[in-house]
């Protein structure tokens, strides 16, 4: 999708369908949470090293489910930093079935964060560069 540097494929699984025959969308939002983790690993803010307790947490999800994914087939959940503050930092999904239909809309607040201290960080200019690299 225009403007997506990020992209993950993810193969719809069986047990993902719900009483009415369709993807449900618990299953969705996990989708939404495997690109969100794939953002975050290749910006190198996952893992979380025991000795240096700093990095994201969310702050706000959402999703907006704009029609019905079947099994089976693929999803690809494209993703990318669109807005980056002092101490956070927005991502941006767009969901694609195997037809390119948007089957799904979200959107992440991540929040750069102390962990022992239970305190929001600013994020460092190294990393601000590598989310912009990244994914905006």
């Amino acid at each position: 999708m225009k403007g997506y540097k990020v992209k993950l494929e993810l193969r719809i699984d069986w047990s993902e369908i719900d009483v009415l025959g369709h993807i449900n969308n618990l299953a969705i939002l996990k989708y939404v949470q495997a690109g969100r983790v794939d953002f975050l690993e290749k910006v190198g803010l996952l893992p979380i090293k025991p000795e240096n307790r700093t990095g994201p947490i969310i702050a706000s999800t959402s999703c907006q489910f704009l029609m019905p994914l079947f099994y089976p087939g693929k999803i690809i959940v494209y993703s990318k930093a669109d807005t980056i503050k002092n101490t956070s930092f927005r991502i941006q999904y767009e969901l694609i079935n195997d037809k390119g239909n948007i089957i799904a809309e979200a959107l992440d607040i991540i929040v750069f964060y102390d962990f022992d201290k239970n305190i929001k960080l600013i994020i460092p200019d190294e990393l601000k560069n590598k989310i912009i690299e990244t994914g905006k």
